[in-house]
């Protein structure tokens, strides 16, 4: 059997910009993406804790050290500047591999710089 489990998130970010004409995405701060293990082009989920909106889009990389999070295309419908979202990734496990989850949280302060990141702990060790 094959399980769809949280790889990554970004907790609490602050979207900093929304742009509607842009042809969409959610532009990301390039060391936001490399502390949650998000790719350019990987799908992505986005949770606005502001209005309760969930939205599924991709991620495309942002300015090193910019803090940017920019909600791009139609889903700038979804959120304004200064919006906290959750940014979350997924990927399918087989049931040995769950053995070994340990997702990738990276939390920020209010100009999205990194306070803290860990990985979580394993699956089994929680039960």
């Amino acid at each position: 059997m094959q399980r769809t489990m949280l790889k990554s998130k970004l907790h609490r970010v602050h979207v900093t910009h929304s742009e509607l004409d842009y042809e969409g995405s959610c532009a990301i701060d390039e060391v936001l993406l490399e502390a949650a293990d998000i790719r350019e082009y990987q799908q992505i989920d986005i949770y606005n804790i502001n209005n309760g909106e969930r939205f599924s889009t991709y991620a495309i990389r942002a300015e090193r050290h910019s803090g940017i999070i920019s909600v791009n295309g139609a889903a700038a419908r979804k959120a304004s500047p200064g919006d906290l979202l959750i940014i979350a990734s997924y990927a399918i496990y087989n049931e040995i591999e769950l053995e070994k989850l340990k997702p990738q949280l990276v939390y920020v302060d209010g100009k999205n710089d990194i306070l803290d990141q860990r990985r979580d702990i394993p699956l089994q060790a929680a039960s």
